[in-house]
């Protein structure tokens, strides 16, 4: 498999905003069976969570940004509910298109 180059990039990029944080982290992890998982919420601002995976065969390394609201039920229970706000996808070293 070829690397993807600024176009493909970008495409990817727009079809990963349109869904929820679990399928965009579900097509990640299909697309590249040599891919791994970079790491996973990590929070490294308040309120922002991220998760980065690393996919050599594609030369690109994608970024998934959350953000956290806080949800309160009925009785009295507090849920966390993350929102996919943002994903980027930069090409590795080794990918010079």
């Amino acid at each position: 498999m070829a690397f993807l180059n600024k176009s493909e990039r970008d495409a990817l990029t727009q079809e990963l905003k349109q869904m929820k944080f679990g399928f965009a982290k579900r097509k990640l992890r299909g697309m590249d069976p040599k891919g791994r998982l970079a790491y996973y919420r990590n929070s490294q601002k308040i309120g922002e969570w991220t998760t980065r995976f690393e996919l050599p065969t594609y030369g690109i390394r994608a970024t998934l940004y959350e953000s956290n609201a806080m949800q309160s039920k009925k009785n009295g229970d507090v849920m966390s509910e993350y929102e996919l706000v943002d994903v980027i996808i930069e090409p590795t070293p080794e990918n010079r298109t």
